[in-house]
Parts: C-alpha cells; sequence; structure tokens
C-alpha cells in the first residue's frame, strides 16, 4: 500500500521508522520547515525530516497544508495518510484525497484528552493511567473512529517527555498494526464513547508552579510540563527554571519557604513540600538546588505566591 507520513518531533519518528520497514510504501514525508533552535537560533530541519532524509524518502516541507502543499500530496497518488503530530489541520479537500482517508496516532485514550498536548495535561490532572489510540480522521477535533488503543501505566516521577517516548515506540507497533489491517481489508473502527476532555498547546505560562497548592499538584504540574514549555518558579522576581524535582518528606515548612537538605532544596507547599534537584537560574546554566540556594542572598529565601508582591 502507497502510504504519505506527516509529522514533526521526535516522538513521531518511531512511526515513520516502523513504516519504512513494512511492507508499505512510504511515498512521501510532510513536516514543518525548518526552525530556529537553540541561543543562536540557528534554522534546524524537524527529527521527522532528519528521518526521512536518512530514510532516502520524498520530503515535503509545509507550516500549513494549503492549497500548494495539497498539490504536491495528491500527486503522491497514496492509498493511506497516516498523521502523528504533524502540527498542523488535515481539511477537505486532502482530508479525502487517500483513497483510504488518513489515520492519527494520538497519545491518549480517546475521547479523553482531545488536542495538541494530550499526555501533558494528563500528567497534570494526576491521571496514572494514560495510553495512546490510533483513530480515523475527520473535520472534528480528534473525534474519529477508533481503529486501535493500548493503555499504559504512568511511571512514579515520569515527565511528560518520558512517557511520550515510550508511548512513541509503543504507538509505532500500534499504528503499524493498524496499516496492515487497512491493506489486508480486516481493520474496523468504533466510534468514541465518553465525555470528552480537551489537551490544548501549553504556553509557558502553564509551567508556573504554584506552591501555595498540595505538593502532589505542585509535582504533577512539573511532571506535565517538563520539559516544555518548562516548569519554573519564582523567588524574587526572578525566574528560576525547574529541571529535576519529586515529591519531599511531609515536614512542616510555611508555605513557599525554601529550606536546605543535603543536596537538594526543600520548598513548602500549601499541603507537604516539594523537593528541587536541579535548577537553572536567569542566565545561568543547569545547577544542583543547593548550589543554587547557597547564592541567594536572603536569610529566608521564599518562593513568590501568586498575587504577592515580590
Amino acid at each position: 500500500m502507497r502510504v504519505v507520513f506527516a509529522g514533526t518531533p521526535e516522538p513521531a519518528v518511531p512511526s515513520l521508522r516502523a513504516l519504512a520497514a513494512s511492507s508499505h510504501d512510504v511515498v512521501g514525508v510532510v513536516t514543518r520547515r525548518d526552525a530556529p533552535f537553540g541561543r543562536k537560533r540557528v534554522l534546524t530541519p524537524s527529527p521527522v525530516a532528519v528521518a526521512a532524509e536518512e530514510l532516502g524518502l520524498t520530503v515535503i516541507k509545509a507550516d500549513r497544508l494549503d492549497d500548494e502543499a495539497t498539490a504536491e500530496i495528491t500527486a503522491l497518488d497514496a492509498d493511506l495518510g497516516v498523521i502523528v503530530a504533524y502540527g498542523g489541520l488535515v481539511r477537505e479537500p486532502l482530508l479525502s484525497t487517500p483513497r483510504h482517508g488518513w489515520i492519527n496516532l494520538h497519545f491518549s485514550l480517546l475521547p479523553k484528552w482531545r488536542g495538541a498536548a494530550p499526555v501533558q495535561h494528563a500528567l497534570i490532572a494526576g491521571d496514572r493511567v494514560t495510553g495512546a489510540a490510533v483513530f480515523q480522521l475527520v473535520p472534528a477535533l480528534d473525534a474519529g473512529d477508533v481503529f486501535a488503543e493500548l493503555r499504559y501505566d504512568v511511571p512514579r516521577g515520569a515527565t511528560a517527555g518520558d512517557v511520550l517516548a515510550d508511548l512513541a515506540v509503543s504507538g509505532a507497533e500500534l499504528v503499524s498494526g493498524v496499516v496492515d489491517a487497512i491493506a489486508d481489508g480486516t481493520a474496523v473502527a468504533t466510534a468514541q464513547r465518553g465525555e470528552p476532555t480537551l489537551a490544548p498547546k501549553l504556553m509557558q505560562a502553564d509551567g508556573a508552579l504554584d506552591v501555595s497548592q498540595p505538593a502532589d499538584r505542585v509535582v504533577d504540574r512539573f511532571r506535565g510540563t517538563t520539559p516544555e514549555p518548562g516548569a519554573h518558579l519564582s523567588v524574587g522576581g526572578a525566574r528560576v527554571k525547574v529541571h529535576a524535582a519529586l515529591r519531599g518528606p511531609d515536614t512542616e515548612l510555611e508555605v513557599g519557604r525554601l529550606a536546605l537538605l543535603g543536596r537538594d532544596v526543600l520548598v513548602g507547599t500549601g499541603e507537604g513540600t516539594v523537593l528541587l534537584r536541579t535548577v537553572q537560574p536567569a542566565g545561568k546554566g543547569s545547577m544542583p538546588a543547593a548550589d543554587w540556594w547557597r547564592g541567594l542572598r536572603a536569610d529566608q529565601p521564599r518562593v513568590d505566591l501568586p498575587g504577592a508582591s515580590s
């Protein structure tokens, strides 16, 4: 079967490689254009673009599936479109261009967490079980019938980056199986059941850790926003990125107060404590939290609370 693949970030790469290694013919790969990366803002191809070029596949770079991109994809004469985290919408007439339409690998158990950031929202919400689903793409957001799904028990302490890396691998097997079933005519899709929840793209502000909340909620938000868009605290009006954190001991520590504990730093929350292991102050590199704490010029350093003046 002739397959066109659309994807952009690293979690889409295992699915591309699995399809390229299958009996199907990947006739083209659609990915977003090169984007600025790093402090020097060097234009860098997407992980999917890099993998496609290594595999010797035809690459179409487009940030939007407009008329020009639609014409290029249509010319590939694909039987099926497969999309994994491309970062753009597939609309008509492109939606119906392949003979079997498009299928989408989505990193949640639909209809829960429809949208651009399902894993992130699942962790922020404290979900202990999530998964992946392959569904038929339709005009409505992530609303198509589901061909296959898998359940995933979220490891204790896992970040969104960790979970996505795991689901990318198991999801590649899932999508490959669906493509095989569509090719041999045995694929069956069922309607989604249950109340949908939404998972819109996260912004930088979503990474702010509100330590007036219970420690478990603070850690859930840290996990859900790591590595992107990045968890952070405000201390004395200065933003401090948090790269490693976990639930701390249930000691009495005033909300927002910082205290040294070995090579780590405890933060008092609305209930319990959070333990900071690795942080990055503004304008500096990543460092052990204890090293950062020792450099603070305050007798009783504390985290700024929402609505409080610094």
